[in-house]
């Protein structure tokens, strides 16, 4: 059957659009900046692998930050992003704009969540992930050691320059992290000798929250005390840091009494550690709205200016007498706070209808929840971006935020809707990557220039049209196909030190232990038995895609788990060297490339036991094996997903 040329022409369109590397597609009829998708092609994959498509989205990507000079706007050529990955086709790692396009630069140092703070024009920090290979903590049952967002790697010269982590389980333990910011540095220097990192509340008994400052010589731990606030959000301004922080009522603090509001700001001055601040930020309706009616600000700035942004908290039960919170925006220039948005100057309907405001975000506009806020150079302007509140997703939150739509409005300082934007736009619907999700991070590093990540790792470039590339500029040490690969040790965790060449293994054994059906071992009749490499196999879901493997060596061996879907590996820990005993292996797994086997691969580094079939482990060969068992079903999120 014939096509009509209308039809084959948009065929065209729409396969033009698919080759295109950066997968854009503008908006119909709109003139001026516009937001498009602009995707970049996904690395190439290893050798003999098959090629991805031609957009994959970049896995769950936690900042986005482009290079401020010091007393200059920001250089709108020169930016970053740090993502968790998106399985092959994209590992966790850190990726560099230079004006004409996002490239990998480095497959370490990605993370869940991640950070970045820009400690010079070649040189940067990053909150990352730690690597597995310290032991679990015995108890009830292993307790894997945290690995998210709870490390830092320094970026410099084209490598990683210095990574610090901490042993876990510690009182001094390092905590996850969700701040990162560093004051520009100073001429003659070339590098920030005061950067601060900020995170979770200090383990119990310990009141205060986590904090790390960077002096250009050490890095040390300085945590904030009195109160245990968790640090969600950190902003440079002139030559000080501000960091916003989670009021909740349960956190632990010092006791003291205080008619005050808790202070949701805190700021850190050249030379001192944070410390409240004490200006009475313009955020409340009255005194009826308690300070937990809002969730954390999100922070935004740019040319010595702030903005900070926050939703109604809905996870909290008001009295009677309280008033609920609304979104509230807030501005500093000068030194002087004014309310944009908020109880004086509510946010109003900013869609065509009620019923469209419910389908996007789950009610009306000021009472949806804040993702972002991005100011932009050069104007008073400022994006703003919703999402519905999360509570309204309870048992699938992680999927409600992938599926849904991107919503930016575009506001004044005097608090003025300039503009809303719903993406994907209605073209960029009809692709098969129909690249939706809420917003996770926003910026603006220019005047109608400004980049979004949707949660799912989906690329969003506002720009005017021909104004889409700019002048090229590389970052020193980091041009384009140089890909970081390498992370050296831990500073703060204690290496093993080998002062004997490794023993001669050449005739031991290696095996391989399918996970996905172990058979149960035969019973024995002799008098001696050699003992089984690997026994006590446990294993449990965690957060509904966290695999914990436990077990136990009978001795030294190098141990690696690997998960495949068919033939195609899509997930595995690195090759290890363990010692006898218990241990535990943890694994992430995507949901949406769910494994069929799980292998553990095994070479012994010592000859196995040969002990008595009648007394002590020797006896216990025919029932403590490493048993039956199934691969964990594909989780929904929400779903604890244990295994027995």
């Amino acid at each position: 059957m014939s096509r009509s040329p209308a039809a084959v022409t948009a065929a065209i369109a729409l396969a033009l659009a698919l080759a295109l590397p950066a997968s854009a597609v503008a908006e119909e009829g709109s003139g001026g900046a516009t937001w498009r998708l602009e995707q970049p092609a996904p690395p190439p994959p290893p050798p003999g692998q098959p090629p991805a498509p031609t957009a994959v989205s970049l896995g769950h990507i936690g900042d986005i930050e482009f290079w401020e000079p010091p007393g200059a706007p920001p250089q709108a050529n020169r930016g970053l992003l740090i993502t968790h990955g998106n399985g092959d086709a994209v590992p966790p790692g850190v990726w560099a704009y230079d004006g004409t396009g996002w490239h990998e630069i480095a497959t370490v140092c990605g993370a869940t969540e991640g950070r970045i703070a820009w400690s010079g024009p070649g040189d940067f920090w990053t909150v990352s992930d730690g690597r597995p290979g310290q032991a679990a903590r015995q108890g009830g049952f292993l307790e894997q050691p945290p690995l998210e967002d709870n490390t830092l790697c320094h970026f410099a010269g084209g490598r990683v320059e210095t990574s610090f982590a901490h042993l876990a389980f510690e009182a001094d333990s390092y905590q996850a992290m969700a701040g990162a910011a560093c004051v520009p540095p100073q001429p003659p220097a070339a590098s920030s000798e005061d950067c601060w990192f900020g995170g979770q509340p200090l383990p119990s008994p310990q009141v205060g929250a986590f904090h790390l400052h960077w002096s250009g010589k050490a890095l040390e731990e300085t945590p904030y005390p009195n109160e245990g606030h968790a640090v969600r959000d950190m902003r440079q301004i002139e030559t000080a840091i501000l960091e916003s922080v989670s009021v909740v009522a349960s956190d632990r603090t010092s006791g003291e009494e205080t008619t005050a509001r808790t202070p949701v700001l805190h700021v850190a001055e050249p030379g001192l550690g944070f410390l409240p601040l004490q200006t009475e930020l313009p955020l409340y309706g009255s005194n009826a709205e308690p300070t937990d009616a809002l969730e954390y600000l999100h922070l935004g700035s740019t040319e010595g200016i702030l903005w900070g942004a926050a939703g109604p908290n809905a996870a909290i039960n008001l009295e009677p007498e309280q008033e609920a919170g609304q979104v509230t925006v807030v501005r500093r220039i000068a030194g002087i706070w004014t309310q944009v948005i908020g109880a004086q100057n509510p946010l109003p309907a900013i869609l065509s209808s009620e019923a469209e405001e419910k389908q996007l975000l789950g009610g009306p506009a000021r009472d949806a929840a804040v993702r972002a806020i991005a100011p932009e150079p050069g104007s008073e302007d400022a994006w703003l971006a919703l999402s519905p509140q999360a509570t309204g997703y309870k048992h699938y939150p992680g999927e409600a935020l992938a599926n849904g739509s991107p919503v930016l409005v575009h506001i004044s300082a005097q608090g003025q809707v300039l503009g809303v934007q719903v993406l994907p736009t209605a073209q960029e619907r009809e692709l098969p990557s129909n690249a939706g999700g809420v917003v996770e991070r926003l910026i603006c590093p220019a005047r109608e220039d400004c980049w979004m990540a949707t949660y799912d790792g989906w690329l969003y470039h506002l720009a005017p049209s021909g104004e889409r590339s700019l002048p090229r500029s590389e970052l020193p040490g980091f041009p384009a196909g140089h890909v970081v690969t390498e992370r050296p040790p831990d500073e703060g965790v204690p290496q093993e030190v080998v002062d004997a060449p490794p023993p001669d293994t050449s005739g031991l054994r290696e095996e391989q232990l399918e996970i996905s059906s172990v058979p149960e071992s035969k019973g024995a009749s002799e008098a001696k038995v050699t003992l089984p490499l690997i026994s006590h196999v446990h294993s449990r879901l965690i957060k509904g895609n966290m695999l914990q493997l436990s077990f136990r060596l009978a001795v030294k061996a190098r141990v690696q788990l690997v998960a495949k879907r068919g033939k195609k590996v899509v997930a595995q820990t690195p090759n290890r060297v363990l010692g006898r005993g218990n241990h535990m292996l943890a694994l992430h797994l995507d949901r949406h490339r769910w494994p069929t086997k799980l292998a553990l691969n095994t070479h012994a580094l010592a000859p196995l036991p040969v002990v008595s079939s009648v007394t002590g482990e020797g006896a216990n060969i025919t029932t403590e094996s490493t048993g039956l068992f199934v691969l964990p079903r594909v989780p929904t999120f929400g779903d604890p997903g244990r295994l027995p």
